[in-house]
């Protein structure tokens, strides 16, 4: 394992909060509206993207008869509803409770935009409130969404942490790759539509953050 680790960088959608199952539930219904099937490995493709390439893709690939746009309108519409009510997944808030109480740096790094970010976390303000910061893929300094590195470079340089000293929590290829592509050690933990033969770059492949052991990582033990 990585040595020298002394911030911890998160993704969000999958990996802290179950958002993914509900993106998967709008984007099913919307593509229905239609006559096509959302598979699972279109799902796993989009994941963890900015919502603009993702909505391309899903129109291209299921050749839709609406703009990327539209899809776009008609997804968010359902999410608007669906996110306030989204859980926690398992571990997270008792791993960011512990990192916080022991003094480790940690940062949010989302291709969520601020709008969806905000009724996502709705329930959960009190234990995002322990991130040192929250880079959204809208922020300045963002140029491109995962997976190129921008997002999580940008919340290494907001934790005044060289990628070297980070450690990134990703679920989706795109994500996986865009923290390697920063230069960070990444653990992985890979949704049900995201086979782990999918996942390259990652240090570690876990099936939930309750499984992950902070001292593996030089970081203090629960």
């Amino acid at each position: 394992m990585a040595t020298g680790i002394r911030c911890v960088i998160f993704d969000m959608d999958g990996l802290l909060l179950d958002t993914e199952r509900l993106y998967t539930v709008a984007m099913r219904e919307v593509v229905g509206r239609y006559g096509k099937i959302l598979s699972p490995s279109l799902k796993a493709r989009v994941m963890g993207r900015p919502a603009m390439d993702s909505a391309r893709d899903v129109v291209s690939a299921l050749d839709l008869p609406i703009s990327a746009e539209v899809f776009l309108a008609e997804r968010d519409k359902l999410l608007q509803e669906l996110f306030p009510a989204a859980d926690s997944k398992p571990g997270a808030r008792a791993l960011v409770t512990h990192l916080h109480r022991h003094g480790v740096k940690q940062g949010v790094a989302t291709s969520s935009p601020r709008a969806l970010y905000d009724l996502k976390v709705r329930r959960h303000r009190d234990w995002f409130a322990l991130f040192d910061c929250v880079v959204s893929v809208e922020d300045r300094g963002v140029a491109r969404g995962k997976p190129a590195p921008d997002v999580f470079l940008a919340a290494a340089c907001r934790l005044s942490a060289r990628p070297a000293e980070c450690l990134a929590f990703e679920d989706s290829p795109a994500g996986v790759s865009a923290a390697v592509a920063a230069g960070m050690a990444v653990v992985a933990i890979p949704g049900p539509e995201v086979g782990r033969d999918s996942i390259d770059g990652a240090a570690e492949v876990l099936d939930s953050l309750e499984e992950f052991r902070p001292e593996r990582w030089g970081l203090p033990a629960f």
